[in-house]
């Protein structure tokens, strides 16, 4: 590195090789972008985009519809399927597969996950460490965190974020809850509003909701707790202990009304 940058040229290694007495041979390169040099910041961007244009291109040529090559990126390794379609925005990163006829709405990030044929993951979500089965909505502004698993035909909608949460065929979770460290059951329907709340401060506990339950909107469910098949909560419930099957459980406070209620009034008004 005897050179005013103080830097290793990897061109001298030609020089070193021929002292050597090793063999030299030319190869030309494809495209001179190959061969381009990244001194700052700006060329170095410049060079990132030219290699994501590339990997673009090999996804179109493969069957991918993408609506602005220039605006993918992809940060690991991307399969993807027949008839898959990627809108602008949206970041791989890691380990990330798409089966046949996913559809990805724009400004996603996926990072280590698998998608299944048919899936439709709508704009703004964030999935990490997530396996989704075929024929799954996912989003808006949804976040799946590592550990989920989402059944054929699941829905997560705008707003709810999971966590270490198995999600049984046909079940819902639409929107505004929070379902981590829990086991949901087929033809589950989680109300807006919905917590499982699986941290005491100390330990995670788990959360098991089974086969067509319904838990109404604003409950929270105390872990651990076991919400047996066909139950109902009623909206606005804190569970705490076991719900047997068919059972309807609630806990609120009863409604109280006062007649002719006046509203304060400011002072001076």
């Amino acid at each position: 590195n005897a050179n005013a940058q103080g830097e290793y040229y990897l061109t001298d290694v030609i020089a070193m090789a021929v002292a050597e007495g090793v063999n030299v041979e030319a190869v030309h390169p494809a495209n001179n972008r190959e061969v381009a040099g990244a001194n700052d910041r700006v060329q170095l961007a410049e060079l990132e985009r030219l290699y994501q244009c590339g990997l673009a291109e090999q996804l179109m040529h493969s069957g991918v519809s993408l609506a602005d090559p220039a605006r993918l990126d992809i940060r690991g390794q991307l399969t993807a399927g027949d008839n898959v379609q990627i809108d602008a925005n949206v970041i791989f990163e890691g380990q990330v597969e798409l089966d046949d006829g996913v559809v990805i709405e724009a400004n996603c990030i996926i990072k280590n996950s698998t998608i299944g044929p048919n899936s439709h993951i709508r704009a703004f979500s964030h999935i990490e460490g997530t396996d989704i089965g075929a024929n799954v909505a996912v989003g808006p502004y949804a976040r799946l965190r590592e550990g989920t698993e989402l059944a054929d035909n699941a829905k997560v909608g705008n707003f709810v974020e999971t966590k270490k949460a198995r999600v049984g065929k046909g079940s819902k979770i639409n929107h505004l809850s929070y379902v981590g460290d829990a086991e949901l059951g087929k033809n589950v329907n989680v109300g807006a509003g919905t917590i499982t709340c699986n941290y005491d401060g100390a330990n995670k506990h788990q959360t098991t909701i089974e086969d067509e339950v319904f838990i109404g909107s604003n409950s929270a469910l105390v872990a651990p707790v076991t919400i047996q098949k066909g139950a109902t909560v009623g909206a606005g419930s804190t569970i705490s202990k076991n719900v047997k099957e068919n059972e309807l459980a609630l806990t609120r406070s009863k409604q109280t009304a006062v007649d002719n209620w006046k509203r304060p009034a400011k002072k001076g008004s």
